[in-house]
């Protein structure tokens, strides 16, 4: 199937109205709830994101959208996913490698690759099937939740499985932005340093500052270029993963490699190197760049209020001790690498 044909079924039909309408909806109360959340504490400490799954499942379970839904569902769920993470090309760029130095992206990188490998390798000893243990690995060691939204369609996971991992991440996440500034007090760390350890270990950008803040402004800006140069790490996650599951679906061989990347890449990671490049180029204005963030974080919410609105809540409950676990083992691996990192880079 060539990239034109696999981009024109990314359009949607009048069909999709209905759940595409019930995902808006779903979705605007999660951003809503993320704004009280700010008005009542200062702090959102479930982002909208979350809200959104966390709302769409309880929709669901308390009313089963009829057939006339599932369309619209299911393409906000998947077609909007993509779509949104092609746009987070455009927040890539190469200038984040340079400020960083080529040593302390070398070890992120690794830090990155070992901790997806070590997390996929606990999942699976504690049982959890190799899509979700994926989702897991990746979302704990590259940006949390919005790495386990990205990754999703790139290893067709279930709905179940994106909605567990992220529900479980959020909360054990939230957990390490709290208890981080005491482990750093406690080792006698500098700014400089646990600056690094947060940027290493916390999920998302929003949160990093905040655990960063106790120890001052140098932890919270070597903390914030740590964590996006440490983002910039889920692109070659995307295509390596793209590859395994062509790979998997074709039975590949090593002497099939001649086949056109095009048949081998999703046309949205395709579109996100594309992004990136023009990014790194300097063609793209700045101004332009956070108006498209903002969009993209958007779908991906708008997407995941779809997500849950498909999602059977039983199932979260009979994963949720495993998932748990996969979790707080695969978080504790991760903070030792990163304090191993800091004392090689001699920070």
């Amino acid at each position: 199937m060539t990239m034109l044909a696999r981009l024109s079924r990314a359009f949607p039909d009048r069909s999709v109205l209905p759940g595409g309408a019930l995902s808006i909806l779903v979705s605007a109360v999660a951003f809503a709830t993320a704004m009280f959340e700010l008005y009542l504490f200062a702090e959102a400490w479930l982002e909208p994101l979350v809200l959104a799954i966390i709302f769409g499942t309880i929709v669901r379970s308390i009313w089963a959208p009829p057939p006339l839904f599932d369309a619209g569902i299911d393409f906000t769920a998947h077609r909007i996913l993509e779509f949104a993470v092609m746009l987070l090309g455009l927040s890539v760029s190469a200038g984040m490698i340079a400020a960083a130095g080529l040593a302390l992206v070398s070890g992120i990188a690794l830090l990155v690759c070992i901790a997806i490998v070590v997390g996929l390798t606990i999942g699976r000893v504690h049982g959890l099937p190799w899509r979700m243990a994926c989702l897991v690995a990746c979302g704990n060691a590259i940006c949390g939740n919005s790495a386990i939204a990205a990754i999703a369609p790139v290893i067709a996971a279930e709905k179940e499985d994106v909605a567990s991992a992220i529900a479980f991440t959020a909360t054990f996440g939230v957990v390490v932005v709290l208890a981080l500034p005491l482990l750093g007090t406690a080792i006698g760390y500098s700014s400089l340093q646990y600056g690094a350890l947060a940027g290493l270990t916390v999920y998302a950008v929003p949160q990093v500052i905040a655990a960063a803040a106790p120890m001052g402004l140098t932890a919270i800006q070597f903390g914030t270029l740590i964590k996006l140069v440490r983002v910039l790490m889920l692109g070659p996650v995307c295509i390596a993963l793209s590859l395994l599951m062509a790979r998997r679906r074709r039975g590949l061989s090593e002497s099939a490699s001649r086949i056109a990347v095009s048949n081998l890449l999703p046309w949205f990671i395709v579109g996100f190197l594309v992004l990136a490049a023009v990014r790194s180029s300097g063609l793209v204005p700045e101004a332009v760049i956070e108006p498209v963030t903002t969009a993209a974080t958007m779908l991906t919410v708008l997407s995941m209020a779809a997500l849950g609105l498909g999602v059977d809540i039983r199932s979260l409950a009979s994963a949720g001790p495993c998932v748990s676990l996969t979790v707080v083992l695969s978080l504790g691996t991760l903070v030792l690498m990163a304090m191993g990192l800091i004392r090689v880079i001699g920070l």
